[in-house]
Parts: C-alpha cells; sequence; structure tokens
C-alpha cells in the first residue's frame, strides 16, 4: 500500500493557504493606515514623479521602488492589500529557498523557521500594506535571495562568480534602500562560515573573509555613506541625540542601559510576541470575534499538523539535530540583536504595540529561527515537535485574523468619521486647521489624517501649499505645528515637501467619540458643560474654535467612493450633524425637522448629549411642552447633563423674546431641584 503524501514541489502552495488565511480573510474591508494615505495623496496630487525629490531627506534611494509600484499600483486600496499579500509570500519563500541552499540536508528544519517567520505575531502591521511592502518588505526580499545566492556560490565554485554578483547586486538593493537591514551582513558571516568545511580556527577566519569581501566593501560604502548623510543638512527624519547622551552617562548607567535593552529586545521577540497569541481568548465569549479567532485556531492547527505529518521531507535525524539546532540559535540570536540595532541607534522604543511593532520587522528572520533551534534542541520525539510548532503557528493564525479585524475597523471608522466631516462641513475656510486632542482613529495620527483631509477639500490643488491641516493637540503642542494655545500663534509644518501655514486663530475644535457622532467643539453650543465626559486636553481647545470656518451654504465635497465607498445610509449620525450645522447658520426650523425625520424612523443617540440641539430647536420653535417633557426625562435618568440642560433653557430665555418665561423658569426651579 503506498502512503500518499505532500511532496515538497506543496510548499509554496502550503505558503499560500496560509497566507490568505492569516493575512487575507478580510482585505475587502480594508484600506489605508498610517503612512499609505501620505503616500497615495503625494501621487494623486503631484503624480509618481514626485516620490523621488520626496524621498531624498529620508531614504534617499527608496523613490525609485515606489515610482515603479505606483506605475502598476495606482492608489487603489485593494491593489496594495493583494500586493500586500504576494510580497509577504515571496519573502517567505526567499526564506525557505535560501535558507534550504545553506541547510540543504535540513529543510524541514527550515521550513518550521520559515513558518514562524510567515506568522510572526510580534509584528502586527501587514495591512499598512502600502508603506510597508515598499519601505520594508521589498528589501527583505531581495537580501533573502541574495543569502541564498551567496550559499549557491559558496557550494557551486564552477559558477561562483555568477551567483556571487548576482548576491552582491540583491544585498546592495536590500541595504541602501533602508536602514532597516543595516545589520544583516553579520547574518551573511555566519551563513559562510555554517557552509564552508571545518578548518583550524583561524584559517577558517580567513577563508570567511575572503569569501565576504564583495559584500563587506559594499557594507563599508554604505555605511560610510550613511555616517555623512546622516549628519548632513539634508537629512529630515529620525534623530540620534538622546541616544548620544546616554552614552554620556557613567559607566555603570551605561551598563544598566543596555542591560535593560538586551533583555528587553530578547524577551519581547523571542517569547513575548508569541505568548501574546493566546489574547485571542480574551474576547467576550458572546463575541463573533472570538468564535471566528478561535474557531479559525482549531482549523489552523488540524490543517498544518496534519500537512506537516504527511509531508514528504526527509526524517529529522535525531543524531544530527543538535549541531543544526545550535547553529539556529546562534543565527537566532544575532539576527535579533542586529536586527534591533537600526532602531536602536535612532532611539525608537522596540514595543508588541502599534505602530513601534513595525520596527520587529528586522528582529523577527532570527527571532524565527531562535525559536526554530529551540524547539529542534529541546522537543522530542518528531511527533510531539510537530504538534508544537502546529499549536504555535496556529495560535498565531487566530492572533493576525484578530489584528485584522482591528484594522477593519478602523478602516470603517475612517469613512465614518469623513463622512460625518462631509455632513457637518460641507466646506471649510482655506487655511484652516482642524483641532482636537487625540487622534481619532487607532492606525492613523494626526498628520497622516491631513492627507485624506486636503485630498477631500481641495481636490484640485497641487501646489506644494496645504490649505488644510488636521492637528492633535496631545501630540503636536510646543512644536512648530502647535506652538501653544494662544490666539495668533503661527502654525507651520510640512509633509515631505508640503507645507501647511496657518494660525492658532483659525481652527476649528472638533470631537470624534469612540461611541457617538462627530461634533464641532465651541464656547457657545458645544463645551465641556454641554459634553461633560469631554477629556481634559480636548476642553483646553475649546476657545481657540471658530465654527463660522465652516461654509454652511456650500456643495458638501465629492469623497472618493474607491476610499470611502458610496454614501452611507442616512442614520443618526448623519441627522445630528446636519442639524449641528443648521443650528451653525440659525435655522432652528431646520434642526427640528431633521430631529423630528430622525426620531420618525427610528433612530436614537449612542451619546444622550446629542439630544441637546433637537431639543433647544423645539423650544425656539414653539414646542415647548415637548421640549420640556424631553428635558425632564433625560435630566431624571441621566444627572450628569443637568447643567447643559439647564445652559440650554437659560440660553433660551435670553434669546428668545417670545418664549413663555414663567414656564422655563419653573422648568428651570425643577431642574436645579432634582437630586
Amino acid at each position: 500500500m503506498i502512503k500518499k503524501g505532500f511532496s515538497t514541489k506543496s510548499i509554496p502552495a502550503a505558503f499560500a493557504v496560509l497566507i490568505l488565511v492569516a493575512y487575507g480573510l478580510l482585505i475587502p474591508w480594508l484600506g489605508f493606515y498610517w503612512d499609505d494615505w501620505l503616500y497615495a495623496w503625494i501621487s494623486h496630487a503631484y503624480g509618481v514623479g514626485e516620490f523621488i525629490p520626496t524621498s531624498l531627506a529620508l531614504r534617499p534611494f527608496l523613490g525609485p521602488i515606489y515610482v515603479v509600484t505606483f506605475s502598476l499600483l495606482g492608489e487603489n486600496p485593494l491593489a496594495w492589500q493583494i500586493f500586500g499579500l504576494l510580497t509577504r509570500f515571496a519573502a517567505v519563500y526567499a526564506a525557505w529557498w535560501s535558507f534550504s541552499r545553506v541547510w540543504p540536508e535540513r529543510r524541514r528544519q527550515v521550513l518550521i523557521a520559515a513558518l514562524f517567520f510567515l506568522v510572526f505575531p510580534g509584528y502586527g502591521q501587514q495591512w499598512v500594506a502600502l508603506t510597508h511592502t515598499n519601505q520594508e518588505w521589498i528589501p527583505l526580499i531581495a537580501y533573502l535571495f541574495s543569502f541564498g545566492l551567496t550559499a549557491m556560490a559558496l557550494r557551486d565554485p564552477s559558477r561562483a562568480t555568477r551567483w556571487t554578483v548576482g548576491a552582491v547586486l540583491l544585498g546592495a538593493f536590500g541595504l541602501i534602500t533602508t536602514e532597516y537591514f543595516f545589520g544583516y551582513e553579520v547574518l551573511r558571516l555566519l551563513i559562510i562560515w555554517f557552509i564552508l568545511p571545518a578548518e583550524a580556527f583561524r584559517k577558517k577566519i580567513i577563508q570567511v573573509l575572503k569569501a565576504d569581501w564583495p559584500y563587506l566593501l559594499v557594507w563599508l560604502a554604505n555605511a560610510v555613506f550613511l555616517f555623512f548623510f546622516y549628519r548632513s543638512r539634508f537629512y529630515g527624519s529620525y534623530q540620534t541625540d538622546s541616544l548620544m547622551n546616554n552614552f554620556q552617562q557613567s559607566p555603570l548607567a551605561i551598563a544598566e542601559m543596555l542591560k535593560q535593552e538586551v533583555l528587553n529586545t530578547f524577551t519581547l521577540s523571542a517569547f513575548s510576541a508569541w505568548t501574546q497569541t493566546i489574547t485571542i481568548f480574551n474576547q467576550p465569549v458572546r463575541s463573533a470575534t472570538f468564535w471566528l479567532a478561535g474557531g479559525l485556531t482549531v482549523l489552523a492547527f488540524a490543517g498544518i499538523l496534519f500537512y506537516l505529518r504527511r509531508l514528504d521531507l526527509p526524517k529529522p535525524d535525531e543524531d544530527g539535530s543538535d549541531g543544526w539546532a545550535r547553529q539556529a540559535l546562534l543565527l537566532g540570536l544575532v539576527g535579533i540583536f542586529i536586527g534591533r540595532l537600526p532602531s536602536w541607534i535612532g532611539s525608537l522604543p522596540l514595543r508588541l504595540t502599534y505602530d513601534w511593532d513595525r520596527l520587529m520587522i528586522s528582529i523577527m528572520l532570527g527571532a524565527s529561527f531562535f525559536l526554530a533551534g529551540l524547539i529542534e534542541y529541546f522537543v522530542r520525539p518528531n511527533p510531539r515537535r510537530q504538534a508544537l510548532v502546529s499549536l504555535l503557528l496556529a495560535l498565531a493564525v487566530g492572533f493576525q485574523f484578530q489584528t485584522a479585524n482591528t484594522f477593519r475597523r478602523d478602516w470603517q471608522r475612517q469613512q465614518e468619521f469623513f463622512w460625518q466631516l462631509s455632513w457637518r462641513a460641507p466646506a471649510i475656510e482655506p487655511g484652516t486647521m482642524l483641532l482636537t486632542a487625540l487622534p481619532p482613529l487607532q492606525y492613523q495620527s494626526d498628520l497622516q489624517l491631513t492627507a485624506p483631509l486636503n485630498w477631500i477639500y481641495a481636490p484640485d490643488n497641487h501646489t506644494f501649499e496645504m490649505p488644510y491641516a488636521l492637528i492633535s493637540s496631545e501630540a503636536r503642542l510646543q512644536t512648530r505645528a502647535l506652538p501653544s494655545l494662544e490666539p495668533d500663534q503661527p502654525v507651520a509644518f510640512w509633509l515631505r515637501r508640503s507645507q501647511f501655514a496657518g494660525s492658532t486663530s483659525q481652527a476649528v475644535v472638533f470631537y470624534y467619540p469612540a461611541e457617538g457622532c462627530l461634533k464641532v467643539l465651541d464656547l457657545t453650543y458645544n463645551d465641556e458643560i454641554s459634553f461633560a465626559h469631554l477629556a481634559e486636553n480636548l476642553r483646553d481647545n475649546i476657545h481657540l474654535s471658530d465654527p463660522s470656518l465652516i461654509l454652511a451654504d456650500a456643495q458638501p465635497p465629492v469623497l472618493p467612493a474607491q476610499y470611502f465607498g458610496p454614501e452611507p445610509a442616512h442614520t443618526w449620525c448623519y441627522f445630528y450633524t446636519r442639524g449641528e450645522l443648521a443650528r451653525q447658520s440659525g435655522d432652528w426650523a431646520g434642526v427640528a425637522a431633521l430631529g423630528e425625520q430622525a426620531t420618525a424612523q427610528g433612530f436614537t443617540p449612542l451619546d444622550l448629549f446629542e439630544w441637546l440641539p433637537f431639543i433647544e430647536a423645539h423650544a425656539r420653535t414653539g414646542a415647548l411642552e415637548a421640549a420640556a417633557d424631553q428635558t425632564l426625562r433625560l435630566a431624571a435618568s441621566n444627572p450628569e447633563m443637568t447643567p447643559a440642560l439647564l445652559r440650554l433653557w437659560v440660553r433660551v430665555r435670553g434669546d428668545a423674546p417670545e418664549i413663555d418665561y414663567a414656564q422655563i423658569d419653573a422648568l428651570v426651579e425643577q431642574l436645579v431641584d432634582q437630586p
């Protein structure tokens, strides 16, 4: 009886399936995040040629990659998400192909390391596809294939020159386009050491250096260039001042700092990255996320275990596995720390949270080989090892799916945010900054959202003067983007080569809560009394808000459907934001009509403070009894609303001379007397 199994030809297909399950199930509902918006806007506003000059101050050789990829893919989010899956496949295939040539008789062990690399849970930014495919994944793919060509050159002396030239060119491409893989040449030294035959230590060192010299020359040339470039006036990104200051401390303080950095880097990448996957079971049991992620984990475990046990690769040689495990552990440890080196020099913190987990991209190769070596060394026999590997991979798959779902929610929130903004602000006076206290979205920052803001409100602007900006006072206060919260302070900042120049006296302050609708804040209607739950740092901004900068009578902007989808169904937030706009124009009848339409269709707010404009509109348009009844009900059930309701009625009494003062006074007295 012939036992059927999977041949080595199935491995690329297995990679593809695992990538699709871990990263691709939700991509139709994903979009742009982080710097994706910035690059897409640059392409839209200035054309792909702008990527060359706009990259010079950060990564001067990176621009051509953007030119090529944008020429092929354009500005479509779905195309970039699919491209992200393809580059992830190319990366894991490159790792498998290359290290199978380093250890041709240990392909099963290399496969395990490659699978860990594929789903490494410490890196959670697969869906920031536009930015990271260009900035890191494409250079990393080149570097990984370069390692494989180096191995082929060493194992096939008759074609060594051909393979070496290819390896040097690919390695140079991966090295000069981004600083992330600056330390990877150390891994090449280890690869050469592993492949060359055993010799006396000194003799082998000489052999390794002879084999490595072409790569070393390229690395040294790049190091010299970076040394001068980072100190030149042309460089405009991460600074190393704080790191240099650390080395001016006492030797004991420096030693303690280095010890903490080593421990943090090692524990985060080698262990915490994997143990965090159990958090997929922290979701409420009744939630769809819990069952989807949990079910996917179970199915992945069964599928991976079935595949590994039926894969037709040489069975592990237990007698020689310790030797490979020691090499993998060494490669892994070195890979972890040299992968951390560039971000450490840039004084960037390594964390497993967004957006610092992006720094794991240069560490994950080393961390994957370390884990594979650890399991190979300590876990036997092979069936038990396969079960453990399958469990770790399955948990990572469930974790990545759960992370993808947070990106899906964030993209939906982005779309809701800009639709609500377009309803509330059909046009905005040029030179205006939208000021808030907290970034309104999980995978965005204020300056990054400035790109789609200008795209929507100034779609035909192709100059380097941006008419609009979105600023977070929490992130930018006491910088050029927001020097202070005093009026008449100049505001200026750059997004690559585009500049915004404005003033703190030309600002609209807004609030976009986790639950509820977008609100434009002001001192008359929407201040800290009107919304008792506003954060303190948001309250500090309100005095700068000038809603008159919103042009209420203008035609609403056209939101590109490929990013924001069709206009959503008109539910509560549509009526609320349009009601706020009508109130800004003094159209109280319009406000009342919008409130009646909303309630007639069964819509109610998540944030009960959003009833305020409609109560006031009814009071001002003659429906005093209904307004008073709703006021008393809200105050009784939600005492925190009482100050806002009192202020509303005092305002109505003072602004509407035909109102029944006695009835209002009685209502105010009832509110004051409520416990």
